[in-house]
């Protein structure tokens, strides 16, 4: 099973051979033993990102290398779920809102505010003691997009920020599982869990302050107001 720590600002899940799959600045395919979810500082501003996750690492005397989330959140709102195969941990920071209106009016033909650099974020990483090909830790992955951005809206009304990131992780030498949707034990597992650690990490981070109620309130975000053309394929 998936096994995580934090030391200075910066958690660390750790599994022995792992692969994984992330979205984001260091997005991809990654062979690692670890994948890691760091806070950086309010005012926050380098661009070398992997100079700085590096050192980062370093400073939390974390050795390994491995696919690495950025947020504004501080770790000590972190929070994990595990149910069956399946461990979940978030981060959640919404001073960037997204949103995406069902029927937006296409008035404003940039939703987008910039004030001020973002410095929320909502971040995931899932690991699933079973093992998964590429397809299907990629099918994991869109699982645990949805049932982040669905738990979001339940939540606070919005389907997540402008830098939300995901990174899934399967160990190679578990039980093989040839599917990971939604309706499988896997998918549905992390569905259960990471619903339970946004709620969790949302709870922490807010308490009973509210979020920004829309996305023009915020200090960044973007609400897609423009409307697209429907054509017959």
């Amino acid at each position: 099973m998936f096994e995580t720590r934090i030391r200075e600002g910066v958690l660390q899940a750790q599994a022995e051979a792992a692969r994984w799959l992330a979205t984001g600045w260091d997005g991809g395919y990654h062979d690692a033993p670890v994948a890691y979810n760091v806070s950086v500082p309010t005012g926050w501003d380098r661009t070398d990102l992997s100079a700085y996750a590096a050192e980062r690492r370093q400073a939390a005397e974390f050795e390994p290398d491995g696919p690495t989330l950025l947020t504004g959140v501080d770790m000590t709102h972190a929070a994990g779920a595990r149910l069956d195969s399946i461990v979940a941990v978030a981060t959640v920071g919404l001073s960037n809102p997204a949103t995406l209106p069902l029927s937006p009016d296409g008035t404003r033909p940039d939703g987008l505010v910039t004030d001020a650099p973002p410095a929320g974020t909502v971040n995931l990483i899932v690991g699933t003691d079973r093992a998964l090909d590429d397809g299907a830790l990629a099918t994991l992955l869109s699982v645990a997009v949805e049932a982040k951005t669905a738990t979001l809206q339940a939540l606070a009304g919005v389907t997540g920020t402008t830098s939300d990131a995901v990174v899934v992780g399967t160990d190679p030498g578990g039980e093989p599982s040839s599917f990971a949707g939604s309706a499988t034990p896997v998918g549905d597992a992390t569905r259960a869990a990471v619903r339970r650690a946004i709620v969790e990490s949302f709870q922490s981070r807010y308490g009973d302050e509210e979020p920004p109620a829309t996305v023009a309130a915020a200090d960044a975000g973007i609400e897609t107001s423009r409307v697209a053309t429907p054509f017959e394929p």
